[in-house]
């Protein structure tokens, strides 16, 4: 008689959680192993002025098909819910200025929108226009983000419009992430004519021609996005331990010995399968004695931390109504806050919720992010001090005064993977030194992606992978030697 295969997934993240969610479905019995006190990762929420608020990820992409697919799937259709039709600012040159209309991830397609935008100084925009005429600059090999749109348009470009937005994906810098592996999109258009900006502008029109090009860019669900763990782990059938740190890993026979939870009292599990689906810095270490190479490649993936700070206003603490639903800071103007998110205007049940909790008078709910790759020192100071520096830049920035009524400081040390150059090519080798054992699989954010329909994606096909080969392997005699 068969007997049903069991894997382990370590890691009780977005990730994780849909790989379980995945090989329970293809019959596998699931054990999740998490090491923090609570399921999640990235994806978390709690109550703020009343009402829950997520304090980490708070949006999916729409354009990328696997997260409201996974969302449907889950029964969760009912609760999706997208942001209300305003547009975002940037903070540019001492003030607040529409983002230019015609961007690709910062990349100007309409160089008229642009001037009208006042983003960039006049020298800035001149040679922002040079693109036009420059000869074709092809990039070769894997570049740099400012490496090959610098070269193409200029460092203020670069500095006030492409690293922004980089800032809130990667928290990282436009000089060390790789081209190829952040901005895909962007890659390859640089590889076809002469003009960057063209290239952009004919991406543009043919985005919006596609169905579905015209709606809204974000997608989220009602109660925040973190509720999305609850519902992957309740209907995954896993058996979920949380508190619960892999402390070793090792081969026996044909199967997996995992030994897990706390020293003095370790829990000892074997599995035909292992999903690593945690940080590349814990999987390297897990790695160490098994495979050597791979955890050489994975140590070497570096992180920024980060902080959010969301406050809460009463609505008279500001001079001037808020407008818009939030806007990015570039490093280069000297603030503490590289974002900001109007978060009770961009998302309406938001609002909807704030204001029945409190009836009597609007309240304001405000998300600002803190930290870049490199500048972590500021993250060093305490919780008071973060959000009276976030109050500080808020109040010159979008005329809020006075003292919040409520404040949460969310910090995510390890929070964001450095997509540096060579990033691509690293994880390819660490998977290939991997690749005798398809037993034994990665996936998360360090990898494919840290979006999370990236994310989904990237479990999903460590998922069905690893099902297809247990399924094949139980068709067939089981090695009961161990393995070379």
């Amino acid at each position: 008689m068969q007997t049903k295969p069991h894997v382990v997934v370590v890691g009780g993240g977005v990730s994780g959680l849909t790989a379980a969610y995945r090989l329970s479905r293809a019959g596998a019995g699931v054990t999740v192993l998490e090491s923090a006190p609570r399921l999640g990762g990235k994806l978390a929420a709690s109550p703020v002025a009343g009402v829950p608020v997520d304090a980490g990820a708070e949006s999916v992409l729409r354009r990328r098909p696997e997260a409201l697919a996974l969302i449907s799937d889950l029964g969760l259709d009912d609760r999706v819910a997208h942001p209300a039709p305003v547009p975002a600012s940037i903070y540019s040159r001492g003030r607040l200025r529409a983002f230019p209309e015609g961007q690709m991830m910062g990349v100007p397609g309409d160089l008229a929108a642009l001037a009208r935008s006042g983003v960039l100084s006049t020298p800035g925009l001149l040679r922002a226009a040079a693109d036009l005429v420059l000869p074709p600059t092809p990039v070769q090999g894997d570049v740099s983000v400012a490496a090959h749109i610098g070269r193409r348009m200029g460092a203020e470009v670069v500095d006030r419009l492409v690293e922004p937005l980089l800032g809130g994906v990667y928290a990282g810098r436009a000089d060390r992430l790789s081209l190829r592996a952040t901005l895909p999109q962007i890659a390859e258009l640089a590889q076809g004519g002469r003009s960057l900006a063209r290239a952009v502008r004919d991406a543009k029109a043919r985005q919006a021609a596609a169905p579905g090009g015209s709606g809204p860019v974000f997608a989220t669900l009602r109660g925040g996005l973190a509720t999305l763990i609850d519902a992957l782990a309740e209907q995954s059938g896993a058996e979920i331990r949380t508190s619960c740190p892999v402390r070793e890993l090792r081969r026996e026979g044909a199967s997996w010995a995992v030994t897990a939870g706390p020293p003095d009292a370790p829990r000892h599990i074997t599995a035909d399968g292992v999903v690593l689906a945690c940080t590349a810095s814990a999987a390297s270490r897990i790695l160490g004695p098994v495979a050597p190479t791979a955890a050489g490649e994975l140590a070497a993936i570096e992180y920024a931390s980060m902080a959010i700070v969301t406050l809460a206003y009463p609505a008279s603490a500001f001079t001037r109504p808020p407008e818009g639903s939030g806007f990015l800071v570039p490093s280069r103007e000297g603030r503490t806050i590289k974002a900001a998110t109007y978060s009770s205007i961009k998302w309406p049940w938001l609002g909807e919720a704030l204001a029945a909790a409190h009836p009597g008078g609007g309240m304001v709910l405000l998300r600002a992010s803190i930290g870049r790759f490199g500048e972590e020192a500021v993250l060093e100071r305490d919780d008071a001090e973060l959000a009276a520096l976030a109050a500080a830049d808020l109040a010159d920035i979008c005329g809020v005064g006075g003292t919040p009524a409520e404040r949460r400081v969310t910090r995510w040390e390890e929070g964001l993977p450095q997509y540096v150059t060579g990033h691509s090519d690293r994880v390819g080798r660490a998977r290939a030194a991997l690749a005798d054992s398809p037993d034994l699989v990665l996936c998360g954010a360090a990898y494919d992606g840290v979006g999370i329909p990236a994310c989904i994606a990237g479990a999903e096909t460590a998922a069905d992978g690893l099902a297809a080969h247990l399924a094949g392997d139980r068709r067939s005699p089981r090695p009961t030697g161990p393995t070379p």
